[in-house]
């Protein structure tokens, strides 16, 4: 299938590993030019380089630190000078464990900042050249915990939950203009982020991380993690031509996981 990818400009955040990593050197083998944005400009490259030079190619390496607004605001005008883009794929770090009882507000606004308020930042500065194009893709990276709260992960639950609500409502405002928002929900996935969760209950339960892996393969239907390619192919997918007709859209990447319709 032709996703009608070649001659798009995709920006993806959180790029030099994992998820991130997946959908940018996904949408490039789609034909995309990709601008894969992250912290280390250095892990971007060496995964890029990794590729088939036509392939690679395609990809250039940017420097973005979420946390920090003049960061996003350097991207911004750099790409906006460019022409801005067609695709953007929001995708923000996870904040560390906390039980709701012991996160405290200060922990809340740092993590607020730089998981939604600077993504809603962002989003709205690039908004503008996709409407005056009337074709645009933004596809924001959630959690499947957003719908079944994940134990010690309060600050990811609620704040990935405000991030649903404001794409939700984006979604309504530009459906009409050609702009499609969604927003996807991994469950389990063989990702770095994964291994640091489960090395970290691991030694909250006094258990090996393999003990503690094993046993939540056993609560997913599907009996495993999702792979990163697994997962990139669906959100290529939401940017595409083909998705024309789909937005504001919730939707799971958790092999079944998630309890409940």
């Amino acid at each position: 299938m032709d996703l009608g990818l070649k001659g798009k400009r995709a920006l993806v955040l959180g790029a030099s590993r994992g998820l991130g990593a997946a959908i940018a050197r996904t949408l490039a083998e789609e034909g995309a030019s990709v601008v894969a944005a992250a912290r280390s400009e250095e892990k971007i490259r060496a995964w890029a380089d990794a590729l088939p030079a036509e392939v690679g190619g395609r990809v250039t390496a940017a420097r973005l630190d979420l946390a920090d607004l003049a960061s996003v605001e350097a991207l911004v005008e750099r790409l906006i000078a460019e022409g801005g883009v067609d695709i953007l794929v929001n995708n923000s770090g996870g904040p560390p464990p906390a039980d709701a009882r012991e996160a405290k507000r200060a922990d809340w606004l740092v993590q607020f900042e730089a998981m939604a308020a600077n993504l809603f930042h962002l989003t709205q500065r690039l908004l503008p050249g996709m409407l005056a194009k009337k074709w645009g893709r933004i596809v924001t990276i959630a959690s499947s915990g957003v719908e079944q709260p994940i134990p010690r992960l309060a600050l990811s639950n609620g704040i990935r939950s405000a991030v649903v609500g404001w794409s939700k409502t984006l979604a309504s405002e530009v459906a009409g203009q050609g702009v499609t928002v969604n927003v996807v929900l991994p469950g389990r996935i063989e990702t770095e982020r994964v291994e640091e969760l489960d090395a970290a209950n691991a030694q909250r339960q006094g258990k090996t991380p393999e003990e503690v892996a094993e046993a939540s393969k056993a609560t997913i239907p599907a009996g495993r993690y999702g792979t990163p390619q697994e997962f990139a192919d669906v959100v290529a997918f939401l940017t595409s031509e083909k998705a024309s007709y789909v937005t504001g859209a919730k939707l799971r990447i958790d092999g079944g996981a998630t309890r409940g319709i």
